[in-house]
């Protein structure tokens, strides 16, 4: 049984890599952006559903899954965010929603802020801006959120280590970060660990945090009171996870744009496996 009935497998190549994923359905375009360390399988309960009202894009960020880890030096989130509009244009697409997990929200905050006439709306799940994180980080986040630090070190350390023991890592981000370990059955890790045995795919992965600490910061800085998200954003996030306790989303998302709405899901960090009903109820509300 197929997992994206109906969807076209597509590969796009654009800047120097070539950007993996899956296009199904009709009506106005949505681009779907996952996290760590999952791929575009993660929209697997959802993207079906949605495309009977949307054009569903779902893709591979630059390195993982399909995708492949690039040739370049410029691991930033706006890099990698002009990779996937250049993905959308390619497709046909000029305007668009896009909805971000994770990784992919911070990709697509980004594409939002540095192309505000192609992203129509904004969806972004568990996710406050990077340079929101850093600037508010202390004794909880240096713990919880000691994935970050690991994968931002120097090289090579972080890379061999991965490349050591990818499933240790993957099943620690799916066992740690989630309310329901179960929503990810062994073919689903399987083929998410895939992407951490592959050397190229861990160092790009590894630059792309280490661009994070800096470069995506410095550039979340430039925008900070200088430009907002013009389009309107939904925030979704974990009613037991790091983003409940720590901040009020809502009110973050309110620093960066005008027209801000959501609410906690009742989920662990994998909103769209975990809670695939809720997301897609809040998603269609959203997008309609």
């Amino acid at each position: 049984m197929s997992l994206f009935p109906g969807f076209d497998v597509v590969d796009v190549t654009v800047g120097g890599t070539t950007i993996h994923g899956r296009v199904g359905g009709s009506g106005p375009p949505l681009l779907l952006l996952h996290g760590i360390p999952e791929t575009h399988l993660m929209w697997r309960h959802l993207a079906p559903e949605l495309a009977e009202q949307w054009t569903v894009v779902a893709t591979d960020l630059r390195s993982y899954g399909g995708s492949g880890p690039g040739t370049g030096d410029d691991h930033s989130m706006r890099a990698l965010a002009a990779e996937q509009l250049a993905v959308m244009r390619a497709l046909g697409h000029d305007r668009f929603a896009v909805a971000g997990h994770d990784r992919g929200a911070r990709c697509a905050y980004r594409m939002a802020l540095d192309h505000p006439d192609h992203v129509g709306r904004l969806a972004v799940l568990d996710v406050v801006p990077t340079a929101e994180a850093f600037a508010r980080a202390g004794r909880e986040f240096a713990l919880g959120y000691w994935v970050w630090s690991f994968l931002a070190a120097p090289a090579p350390v972080p890379e061999q280590l991965v490349l050591g023991a990818p499933r240790t890592l993957v099943d620690h981000m799916l066992d740690s970060w989630s309310d329901d370990p179960a929503a990810f059955p062994p073919w689903v890790r399987e083929r998410y660990t895939a992407t951490f045995r592959d050397p190229a795919r861990v160092h790009a992965i590894c630059e792309q945090y280490r661009a994070a600490t800096e470069i995506d910061v410095a550039h979340d800085e430039a925008d900070r009171g200088a430009h907002r998200l013009r389009c309107p954003v939904l925030a979704l996030w974990s009613a037991t996870g790091a983003l409940n306790r720590w901040y009020d989303p809502l009110d973050v998302w309110r620093e960066w744009g005008d027209d801000v709405r959501g609410g906690p899901v009742d989920a662990g960090h994998f909103l769209a496996e975990e809670a695939p009903d809720a997301v897609g109820k809040a998603l269609r509300e959203f997008l309609a």
